[in-house]
């Protein structure tokens, strides 16, 4: 039997541990892992909060800042129990909750100073806690995005943590562009203050950009046995530089990702999508879970600020409960640079989205929290036109009515480095319409499973976007066979864990399969 730790920030194994999609593959990949009979550690930090009434493990003594440290390791209940998995968190008062999903701190002054701080204390316990056999003797361990790469830190400079040399290491990224960058020293939050005894190699650590900076993205396409990316065509996007907007690629990182490659430690797997278990809403009942979602939000307090807004969509959705529109076309996401980039740069596209669904008697339901000027953007939309209703929360019960009851699924990403939203609305044999780049591209097919747009420029990309819109929606009012065909195609594709994780085996592990 073999013996997996995986670390991370986020795990949708545990109730309330997720913010985007990294919760999901660390919540999936293990389950797959503990079907093939091997055993799966997963650790979290507790954020203060997921620790309270579960199993205190071992108490973690370990050095920072020059000072001794305590962390505490609690086995956790999770949603749904699975022969040899155990989930765990790590709790020390300064890893707190943030204001982003109760995950992450907003710093906006100083990008990752606070999650800096939370990560480095996390990442030295679970040190620790490897080191003192806490997890078993372990084969591999799985590090996601920068908030565990300080693992790699560790192993390679820390007197301490030699012994990890002897466990192979591999480094999923999620997110390149959040790369957890940080002062060398002459900051609270820089690595000297936190490990002071650990010599730093400036060279092999730094940000090409900012050379007075550890960039924690970096360590861990450097250090790593091997290195992920999360779909194949975002591996071939990111070795390539970056030329905002018209393409996202390695954002800085592409010389390590390029070296990475030649040395044979860099690999594309596409993620998978849960097929099984799925929490079914009945159809027809869209408009009644955003009502009762709205009404839900208007008592909360933290939601006072919108309850104009939220009282403005109540009352544009009660018109859709009688006068049911002919289409529906919806997104689901937070609202980012990263998903909604084309909308915020030329709203006057959207506006003409909402035109031509008004032509056939459609509306665009969009699900979202996240930047504020996105926000603000969508909620003065929502205002002018009456064919868009903006549900500014977040609520898994409405969620799943979109992803069953949309006609089409919106995912104009400006980068995606595999995406599950596609794969969700397929999965219901909605159609998606996508821009062309990184694992939408790997898994949707211009007029075989969905549309999907590209360009040489960004005025191209926009004016493509609205042409296949119209190409879409032509299908659906005058082809209804080939909009059928389409339907089925998308509801057939399956992206399994099971292939993905298979592969995982053979060249991420290296291990038999």
């Amino acid at each position: 039997m073999n013996n997996f730790l995986f670390v991370a920030a986020e795990n949708d194994g545990l109730a309330n541990c997720k913010a985007g999609g990294m919760g999901d593959v660390v919540r999936d990949v293990p389950r797959m892992i503990s079907e093939r009979g091997d055993k799966v550690h997963v650790v979290v930090p507790s954020y203060g909060r997921l620790h309270h009434g579960e199993l205190l493990r071992t108490n973690l003594n370990f050095s920072l800042r020059g000072l001794g440290y305590m962390a505490e390791l609690y086995e956790v209940k999770p949603k749904k129990e699975y022969p040899n998995i155990v989930h765990y968190v790590l709790h020390h008062p300064e890893i707190e909750a943030g204001d982003i999903a109760h995950i992450y701190h907003n710093d906006p002054e100083e990008p990752f100073y606070t999650d800096a701080i939370k990560y480095f204390i996390f990442c030295a316990a679970v040190a620790e806690a490897i080191k003192k056999g806490a997890f078993g003797d372990l084969d591999v361990v799985h590090l996601h995005d920068w908030h565990s790469s300080l693992l790699l830190f560790l192993r390679q400079y820390h007197p301490e943590y030699k012994n990890l040399k002897d466990i192979r290491f591999v480094y999923s990224i999620h997110n390149l562009a959040i790369q957890g960058i940080r002062p060398f020293d002459d900051n609270y939050s820089s690595v000297k203050n936190w490990f002071p005894n650990v010599p730093i190699d400036y060279k092999a650590l730094m940000d090409y950009r900012y050379k007075d900076c550890i960039n924690l993205m970096a360590v861990g396409i450097r250090f790593a046995d091997a290195v992920h990316t999360v779909s194949p065509s975002y591996k071939e996007d990111i070795l390539l530089p970056s030329s905002p907007p018209e393409f996202i690629g390695g954002e800085g990182l592409e010389r390590d990702l390029q070296k990475a490659d030649k040395e044979g430690r860099l690999f594309g797997i596409l993620n998978g999508c849960n097929y099984k278990n799925i929490n079914k809403e009945s159809k027809g009942f869209i408009y009644r879970n955003t009502v009762k979602a709205l009404f839900r939000w208007l008592q909360e307090e933290s939601k006072k600020y919108k309850a104009d807004f939220l009282a403005h969509t109540g009352e544009k959705i009660m018109e859709f409960v009688d006068n049911r529109p002919k289409f529906i076309a919806s997104s689901v996401a937070r609202l980012t640079e990263q998903k909604f980039y084309f909308f915020m740069r030329s709203p006057e596209a959207f506006v003409e989205i909402l035109k031509k669904l008004e032509k056939v008697d459609g509306i665009f339901m969009l699900l979202g929290t996240g930047a504020p000027e996105y926000e603000e953007l969508f909620r003065k939309l929502s205002y002018e036109h009456k064919n868009f209703i903006f549900t500014n929360g977040q609520s898994e019960n409405l969620i799943d009515s979109i992803y069953l009851e949309s006609d089409l699924y919106f995912m104009p990403s400006l980068f995606e480095p595999c995406g599950i939203s596609q794969m969700l609305a397929m999965r219901n044999g909605n159609p998606c319409l996508v821009h062309n780049t990184g694992g939408l591209k790997d898994t949707v097919k211009h007029m075989k499973t969905g549309f999907s747009f590209d360009g040489e420029n960004y005025e191209e990309k926009i004016k493509n976007m609205l042409e296949v819109l119209d190409q879409a929606l032509d299908v659906y009012q005058n082809d209804k066979p080939m909009w059928k065909k389409i339907q089925t195609s998308a509801k057939r594709m399956r992206f399994t864990w099971k292939k993905s994780v298979d592969e995982y085996y053979k060249v991420l592990y290296r291990l038999e399969s």
